[in-house]
């Protein structure tokens, strides 16, 4: 990774940093597993409704296939599957555009995932179906396709070119009477006529799953196939079946182990026969072994149960004769959470040896969990196992007990980040009841469907990590939560869920806000008495010296002067940036833009107000003006109209339908900074905003551009973009930062002033090595000098701080945040008074990153006269399924005097 000159000028030290990262991967595919239409060796055969470009998949539904499908036209169709937030099962609107169907969602995680179309009627009768020239996927779910995004953290269950060979086995059931099919793998180098028979893994299905499951959305071939490769797995075949009969036990012992033998070369020793299962066919594995300790000689549940009593003597045969018993069981969101649990207490009880995988907490019952479990059994299976869980895993150490039914009034989130939705019982007589939040990848929104207990509507997801915002969706109508007292100013309700994300979106502590105000005042263009919010920091001084700085601050369409407060987190942004020094004390108006004439609303009627309310400043050069979408249109029609009146210009997702003449001369010389912001292609605008950029590029208009915030027209996109302008706004001259190239020379006295060491064209990090999780790079930031010398007189009592703050990485084939960017400061000269800023862990290592705003060096007034060389080691740290390429983001340092 080499960092390197971000460009010149500008109003803070930026530097650019660039990885080329040491990974493969590739786009997104479509892939049908095997299946019973679609034999293991064919090829993957796509859905043709859909396509992926950008990392995203976009699905078109003709209208009138829908129609001939379904015989009808719907109230609505909905793309659903397992994409909502760590695989809930969620909802994708698709509404009518034209001839078509239209959607799209992303970018997906590497992973395998499953969806169909769902067609609501007009009667809400609901019809599933699929693209009929796709093969079947998924036998159990015949209207189920499949879809296999690659990358280097599914590369374990991802196709290889040469691996072991798949085939359907039938054999006679003595327990139903008739035929019964089972799936075979067998290993690379296979050999019918070898004289020692290979060991054998019997895999169990559970209750309503085929034998072909595990092959279909159990990558299971897959998985066996890279642990082979590896060298990690012993020699072995595998046969998956479905034992769920009325003797399932009987099944598998008598007939399934019988036929295997017969048509495979399989050895008839237990030490080398293995049984696992999920769910039912986990409780069957565990039945077998209490039955006929020693029949197996490794057993694993997968999310399985077992009420058969365990004496002592079969205690002590099930030690004899078992190498291996493992428990394996998801997050609070698995069924058998509490009964594996309940498993591990009666094993210990009767003295059975039990090595136990811990909790899964990233998964509950699902696939997701089940394939992991494979990986992890079928590599200790006939080889020995050292007992220790999977990494990442937390312990087994109680049962779970879900908050009563009731007893939840807004969404109650447990210590584990997992989150139970209840309505009240106003919608008992509803026929379907959603949750609509903002829970897509990229930030767009998803329906996951509740489930009625009593008179109420349930349902529990996560994890979740980080800020979101909801509302229920009761029979196809949408209702703001009706617990919700709080915000009472827009549709939806907000929920945070303390993690590792989203920090900048967190309640500061109490103490440490600023305090938002209304001020009401009468408006001549709407002929009422209109409102506002307005933001004031912590320790506002309505009576100091200097008036503040002011920002105003737009809504978008459709939205009202409490958008910004109650969804965005505006106020919380603005807390945190503050106590971490990132930003200058200011005053933040948020007005209500919904009026004819808005730059007469601005200019007669609300900024009088406020200047008659507050203490801040009426120059121009002090006043930054922003706002998201219509918003943003207003912002950038006032800035074109008239040209100095605000210093600081910030549009996200915003454009003009036409560009009026302008002195060009004039918006130059009265912006210090104009800053374009657009969200991705789903972002609706992306393309009018693009063209905006190429506008003011050909009028010579100075501006910059933010990049591509990825996410949507929404304000996931909107939050990102705030947290990244405020910092940028209304520096004092000394504190600005300084291209990374320059050097300030020594200031006069009475000046503080910040300098950065020539580092030459780059700072060259480390080549990114793999240590197991990631890619990790390592440099060093350039000597930083803080030179203070005011006298006594200027500064007072106060000291300086030096902030940094690390912006998006982008390249041509992705992009990822400056979370991944950590820092550990340290000083070049040791005086009383002066200190270090503390060290930042990337998002990888459960910190923030330098995402959120750090300090680098500090110090009170004791310690702050002088210069104060100071540094700090860089660590970047990307996944290791990065795609390959250059990728170009800036980190700013910025210098304040604090009290």
């Amino acid at each position: 990774m080499a960092m390197t000159q971000a460009g010149s000028g500008g109003p803070a030290a930026r530097w650019t940093a660039i990885v080329a990262a040491a990974a493969a991967t590739g786009a997104g595919v479509l892939a049908v597993v095997p299946g019973a239409a679609a034999d293991p060796g064919d090829a993957p055969a796509p859905d043709p409704w859909v396509s992926v470009a950008d990392g995203y998949h976009r699905v078109t539904v003709p209208q009138a296939a829908a129609h001939e499908i379904i015989g009808g036209t719907p109230a609505r169709l909905e793309l659903e599957g397992n994409i909502g937030p760590n695989g809930t099962w969620a909802r994708l609107a698709m509404d009518p555009s034209g001839d078509t169907y239209p959607g799209g969602f992303g970018p997906l995680a590497p992973g395998l995932y499953v969806y169909e179309y769902t067609a609501t009627m007009p009667d809400l009768s609901q019809v599933r179906f699929k693209e009929p020239s796709s093969p079947v996927a998924v036998t159990s779910h015949p209207t189920w396709n499949t879809i296999f995004v690659p990358g280097e953290s599914v590369q374990w269950m991802s196709d290889l070119p040469a691996g072991g060979a798949v085939a359907p086995m039938t054999y006679d059931s003595d327990v139903t009477g008739g035929e019964r099919s089972a799936l075979v793998w067998t290993p690379p180098g296979y050999d019918a006529d070898r004289a020692e028979a290979y060991p054998v893994l019997y895999l169990l299905a559970d209750e309503a799953q085929t034998a072909q499951e595990w092959a279909e959305l159990g990558r299971a071939p897959q998985i066996l196939d890279n642990l082979a490769a590896e060298g990690a797995l012993e020699p072995m075949v595998v046969v998956m079946a479905d034992v769920d009969v009325d003797d399932p036990v009987s099944e598998l012992v008598d007939n399934l182990v019988v036929a295997s033998r017969e048509r495979l070369n399989v050895t008839d020793r237990p030490a080398h026969q293995a049984v696992a299962g999920i769910g039912t066919g986990a409780t069957t594995a565990l039945q077998a072994l209490v039955a006929g300790p020693g029949e197996f000689a490794a057993v694993g549940s997968f999310s399985g149960a077992l009420d058969t009593p365990i004496d002592a003597a079969t205690a002590q045969e099930i030690d004899e004769g078992t190498d291996l018993l493992r428990l394996y069981v998801g997050n609070e969101l698995d069924p058998a959470h509490n009964d594996t649990y309940d498993l591990v207490q009666r094993f210990a009880a009767a003295g059975v040896d039990v090595e136990v995988d811990g909790v899964n907490p990233e998964s509950g019952g699902t696939w997701d969990s089940w394939r992991e479990n494979l990986r992890d059994f079928a590599s200790r299976a006939f080889r020995g196992s050292d007992g220790a869980p999977s990494p990442g895993h937390r312990p087994l150490d109680g049962r779970y007990t879900p908050p009563a039914v009731g007893s939840v009034d807004r969404p109650h989130v447990d210590e584990n980040g997992i989150v139970t939705f209840e309505t009240g019982t106003q919608w008992a007589d509803a026929r379907e009841v959603t949750v609509w939040a903002n829970w897509a990848p990229n930030g767009a929104w998803f329906r996951v469907p509740m489930t009625k207990v009593g008179d109420r509507w349930r349902v529990t997801v996560g994890p979740l990590d980080g800020y979101y915002y909801y509302r229920y969706v009761v029979d196809g109508v949408d209702h703001k939560d009706p617990a919700d007292t709080e915000t009472t100013l827009t549709g939806v309700t907000p929920l945070f869920v303390p993690g590792e994300t989203d920090h900048m979106y967190a309640d500061a502590p109490v103490g440490e806000r600023g305090r938002v105000s209304t001020l009401a005042y009468d408006s001549a263009v709407a002929g009422e008495e209109r409102k506002a919010l307005v933001w004031t920091p912590p320790g506002y001084d309505a009576d100091r010296a200097e008036p503040y700085p002011v920002l105003y601050l737009n809504h978008g369409g459709g939205q009202s002067y409490g958008d910004w407060i109650e969804t965005g987190r505006a106020a919380q942004i603005l807390d945190n940036h503050y106590r971490q020094g990132a930003i200058v004390p200011m005053v933040v108006v948020m007005g209500n833009g919904n009026v004819p004439d808005f730059q007469a609303e601005l200019f007669d009627n609300l900024m009088p107000a406020v200047d008659g309310a507050y203490h801040v400043s009426s120059e121009p050069s002090r006043r930054a003006m922003a706002g998201l979408s219509m918003g943003a249109m207003n912002t950038l029609s006032t800035w074109f109209a008239r040209p100095g009146e605000f210093a600081y210009v910030g549009a996200f997702s915003g454009f003009l339908f036409s560009y009026p003449p302008t002195d060009v001369a004039a918006m130059n010389a009265g912006t210090k900074l104009a800053r374009i912001y657009t969200g991705d292609t789903t972002d609706f605008t992306y393309s009018f905003t693009m063209g905006l950029v190429d506008v003011l590029k050909e009028r010579g208009i100075e501006h910059e551009f933010a990049g591509v915030t990825v996410g949507p027209h929404g304000f996931d996109t909107w939050m990102q973009n705030l947290v990244d302008f405020l910092p940028r706004i209304f520096r004092p001259e000394t504190s600005a930062g300084i291209p990374i190239e320059a050097t300030v020379a020594e200031a006069e006295n009475g000046v503080l002033a910040l300098t950065v060491a020539d580092h030459g064209p780059a700072v060259v990090l480390s080549r990114a090595t793999n240590v197991g999780d990631r890619l990790r790079s390592a440099g060093e930031l350039p000597t930083v000098t803080v030179t203070d010398s005011r006298s006594v007189s200027q500064a007072g009592a106060s000291g300086w701080a030096v902030t940094g703050q690390g912006y998006r990485f982008t390249s041509g084939v992705g992009s990822f945040g400056a979370d991944r960017l950590g820092w550990t400061p340290r000083l070049g000269t040791q005086r009383e008074g002066l200190a270090a800023g503390g060290p930042v862990s990337t998002s990888m290592s459960a910190g923030t990153g330098l995402a959120v705003p750090a300090t680098l060096a500090s110090a009170n007034a004791r310690g702050r006269f002088g210069s104060a060389p100071v540094g700090a080691d860089l660590v970047l740290d990307v996944p290791v399924d990065t795609a390959p390429g250059t990728y170009t983001g800036t980190l700013t340092l910025s210098l304040f005097p604090v009290d």
